[in-house]
């Protein structure tokens, strides 16, 4: 049996962590969510929730990944057959946000072009522009062709020559590029304001929606529940100590998202404009406000766009890594082949899932086009059931004894907070991710795409035995 690879060094593992977990919500979510849901309220809560409940599972996900040696379908078939389908649904949660991540991956890098070469001096225009390029049936796609070559060309290479190389210029290179940006806005004229959006604690905006929202931001904005961690982690040396580990990833991102609000906010109050969140954030307020910042204004939108695109880079490397892995634990396939295999069929989804936004429009999966229907189907049905199924298997079905050992090198390291820590992945946070799951599934506003989602969970949890 060949041995398995595994990461080169601790800091580089640390690298690749945070890399996965820091993404697009990082930057064009998180901000607006706390400034719209009370502030500094809002970001108490969710440091609550991200370093009682994110960083207990994510401590978990690396324990079962590292005991078993294997990415998410082997890990849960290891323990139970019965249980396979949990880790199927994470590869297809890595595979459908495939079918869309690379289409916004894409647009960044486009957008790094175009703020050099001045296509988005006018103010005026940048709004229509970038209706006019997503929906254009060429350039998006050639733009996603290129940010899918480098995940294809980072991962082929393995983990130590490939992902942790990667990760290890890439997430400091967008701290660096985030930290320049944020000394710039913070001396905007103005910028208070935006500070105070971001930070002022209202408690009277906090409210039973504001906790789930801090709730579903501490567990997605760790890549938890798709089986990223537990892939890592089975790349992990059995001298590396995981509750630490772990908390500095979980750290590292919730820096990011903070250092984003602040690099974004402060601007975007200086110049007048409305808080937003989502695309139109990054691809249509924060433009216009470069633009509107004169000569310097290129220079400071291309490094924003570089930033954007490294965050969307270090986390669909390991979504690829995720589907990868499977094809290489599961199906015996050797590493290139199946880069290119899972690579060539996420070029197929990804061009669909851009030509929805323009000529494909009229074409619909229950209501809804390629684009959207990636999203709902992970973001609303198989991330929140997947999170609260890997929960339920670290506290009832792998043996308190296994996850004690991991977390404690064979006893060699101590884990003070182990029983704590067991009883909440036990009792605590099955319940709480299962409120998240219920909220994100009932919010679906496609009844169809909703019955399909829960259907194919269904299906995949009555014939798991088969699916390794």
């Amino acid at each position: 049996m060949k041995q398995r690879e595994n990461w080169g060094s601790r800091i580089g593992f640390i690298m690749a962590a945070a890399g996965s977990a820091v993404g697009l919500g990082n930057i064009w979510r998180f901000p607006y969510m706390a400034g719209d849901n009370g502030g500094g309220a809002f970001i108490l809560i969710y440091l609550g929730f991200v370093f009682v409940i994110g960083l207990s599972v994510m401590i978990a996900e690396f324990a079962i990944g590292r005991r078993t040696g294997l990415a998410a379908v082997g890990a849960y078939k290891s323990y139970s057959d019965r249980w396979t389908f949990a880790g199927v649904i994470g590869v297809l949660s890595a595979f459908f946000i495939m079918g869309f991540y690379p289409v916004v991956g894409g647009w960044s890098l486009a957008y790094v072009f175009k703020s050099l070469t001045g296509l988005m001096s006018d103010a005026g225009a940048i709004g229509d522009a970038f209706g006019g390029f997503i929906g254009n049936p060429v350039e998006p796609l050639g733009w996603m062709l290129v940010f899918l070559v480098f995940n294809i060309l980072i991962v082929a290479k393995g983990i130590a020559g490939g992902i942790e190389k990667a990760a290890r210029i890439l997430m400091p290179t967008l701290l660096v590029l985030l930290a320049f940006l944020t000394l710039r806005s913070v001396t905007l004229p103005g910028a208070s304001a935006g500070l105070e959006f971001i930070f002022k604690p209202d408690f009277s905006e906090v409210s039973g929606q504001t906790l789930l929202a801090a709730l579903g931001q501490a567990f997605f904005s760790l890549s938890l529940g798709m089986g990223c961690m537990i892939t890592y982690g089975s790349y992990l040396s059995k001298k590396e100590t995981l509750p630490n580990n772990a908390l500095i990833v979980t750290a590292l991102d919730v820096g990011v998202a903070i250092l984003a609000g602040v690099a974004i906010f402060p601007a975007l109050f200086s110049f007048g404009m409305e808080p937003t969140a989502g695309p139109g954030l990054v691809f249509v307020v924060v433009p216009i406000i470069f633009a509107e910042m004169g000569a310097i204004g290129p220079l400071f939108g291309a490094v924003f766009f570089i930033a954007l695109t490294v965050a969307a880079l270090t986390s669909s490397v390991s979504l690829l890594e995720v589907v990868v892995a499977y094809l290489i634990d599961q199906r015996g396939m050797e590493r290139k082949k199946s880069v290119y295999s899972a690579g060539g069929i996420m070029i197929v989804t990804g061009i669909l899932s851009s030509l929805s936004l323009g000529v494909m429009s009229g074409v619909t999966i229950f209501g809804v086009g390629f684009f959207d229907f990636f999203d709902i189907l992970t973001d609303k049905i198989f991330l929140a059931i997947g999170g609260m199924l890997l929960a339920i298997f670290a506290g009832w079905v792998v043996k308190k004894e296994d996850l004690y050992d991991e977390l404690t090198n064979s006893g060699e390291k101590e884990f003070g907070l182990f029983n704590i820590w067991y009883n909440l992945i036990k009792y605590v946070i099955p319940i709480a991710v299962a409120v998240v799951a219920v909220m994100g599934i009932t919010d679906i506003e496609q009844t169809g795409l909703m019955i399909f989602g829960l259907a194919i969970i269904a299906i995949l949890a009555i014939f798991s035995p088969k699916l390794s």
